[in-house]
């Protein structure tokens, strides 16, 4: 019996495992790649970035607290004992559902590809929100990536060594003011963070200046701060920011910013480093499917996470619109890995033949937030901790969900440094630039 081309190419493409791409390798990606590490598919894991990144504790790679190794591991690595998953550095433009293709572009060079799916999960992220202003965004820098926390390192560390050379007070007073706009746990930990480096860390430094005169100002257009933690222990919060010499201003919004300053509830407070804490938006993956998102781009999804009319693509973590107990899902690492792990039983219980899993539920396990280094706040269901004992349990939390022994290591080590010696260990100011360019750069700040 003769069998044609075409029927070899049918009989293969039906005992061909499933295709899932999975497009972003942060918490709700890298969860469901390892939730199918036993499952009969081919897995591909797409990413603009070679490594994982732990973003929770960005900000303290911006304030010196922590270098940008200590919190992030190669995918490679991470992914290389999974033996059907594919790692790919590339940045993905667009996708052809029709033909259930993932449109993309190489890092390392300008070669286009297209990545078939079977299945496709994205969990692309966010970046950040201006609320209509974008015209802010060279002013006030967000902090979403390795590249945004260096950048805020060098900006905050140059403050200090401009304000150094400067012979004007008011000068130095600019150079010395911090703004910080949004007060979630971002904003309060970071304020916070800086709040130390200036009044501890760099307090003996300087010969010019006295660092600890430094002004840090978190702005928050809400009436209180940590809008998801309960009102009593956002006031301790705010009286532990007050202790560690942060001004925080409630029912503030911020009317505009510019490279000399910030308008905030019609003052003017001149400032060289303003820093955006505040709202952010979806990736664009909206766009790419031609889907209904909401104001912030967030893709609106069925219960199972799958696109309305598309029950072969799930969007997951901080591009997704899920709703529960009539509110949005916070964009949280926690909700990202259990969206990630659902998602994934779904794919593999479609693959297996079996029942699929009832609607995402979100299991909330609580809220973690920190003021400077000893001052914790920790919101589990019917358990409250703040103080010393709710930083130990954020402390904990957080070396458990890092990526990799050695960074567990290196940052516990670091943590038990700067809390004996309120010393920061990676002051470093660098610098990707020509030098003609970087000395233009400096003579700027001066200025």
């Amino acid at each position: 019996m003769n069998m044609s081309h075409m029927d070899i190419i049918d009989r293969q493409s039906l005992v061909r495992e499933p295709r899932v791409v999975i497009v972003g390798a942060g918490f709700g990606g890298l969860r469901a790649a390892h939730a199918l590490r036993n499952a009969p598919v081919q897995i591909t894991v797409i990413d603009r970035n070679n490594h994982h990144l732990f973003q929770p504790l960005l900000y303290q790679v911006a304030t010196a607290g922590l270098s940008p190794a200590d919190i992030s591991a190669p995918i490679r690595a991470i992914l290389r004992e999974q033996k059907n998953t594919t790692v790919l550095m590339a940045e993905v433009t667009g996708i052809d559902t029709a033909r259930r293709l993932v449109l993309a572009e190489e890092q390392a060079t300008p070669e286009r590809r297209t990545i078939p799916y079977d299945y496709l999960i994205i969990a692309t992220g966010a970046s950040h929100s201006y609320f209509g202003h974008d015209q802010w965004a060279p002013f006030a820098p967000g902090l979403k990536s390795i590249v945004d926390a260096t950048n805020l390192r060098r900006k905050i560390l140059l403050a200090f060594e401009a304000a150094e050379m400067e012979s004007d007070p008011e000068r130095q007073k600019e150079l010395l003011t911090f703004v910080l706009v949004g007060a979630g746990p971002t904003g309060v930990e970071m304020a916070g963070s800086i709040a130390e480096l200036a009044h501890k860390a760099l307090a003996k430094d300087f010969r010019n200046i006295d660092p600890r005169a430094a002004r840090i100002i978190l702005v928050e257009a809400s009436p209180r701060i940590l809008a998801a933690f309960p009102e009593n222990m956002a006031k301790k919060a705010h009286k532990a920011l007050n202790h560690l010499g942060v001004e925080v201003r409630t029912h503030a919004s911020v009317q505009e910013i510019t490279e000399d300053g910030v308008i905030i509830a019609g003052e003017f407070l001149p400032t060289r480093t303003v820093i955006w804490t505040a709202g952010v938006t979806a990736s664009p993956a909206g766009r790419w499917l031609h889907a209904n998102v909401d104001r912030s781009g967030h893709v609106e999804v069925n219960a199972d996470l799958s696109v309305p009319g598309y029950p072969e693509i799930f969007v997951i973590g901080d591009t997704a619109r899920v709703m529960q107990d009539g509110k949005p899902l916070p964009g949280v690492a926690p909700v990202a890995m259990q969206e990630g792990i659902y998602v994934a039983s779904v794919i593999a219980r479609r693959v297996a033949g079996e029942e699929e899993p009832g609607p995402f539920q979100y299991r909330n396990k609580g809220n973690l937030a920190t003021v400077g280094r000893s001052f914790g706040l920790a919101d589990v269901g019917r358990v409250q901790l703040d103080g010393f004992i709710g930083w130990l349990l954020w402390l904990v939390v957080h070396i458990v969900y890092l990526i990799g022994f050695r960074n567990r290591a290196v940052v516990l080590f670091q943590w038990a440094w700067a809390y004996l010696t309120f010393q920061r260990g990676a002051r470093l100011i660098t610098f990707n630039i020509p030098s003609e360019v970087m000395r233009k750069e400096l003579q700027k700040e001066l200025v």
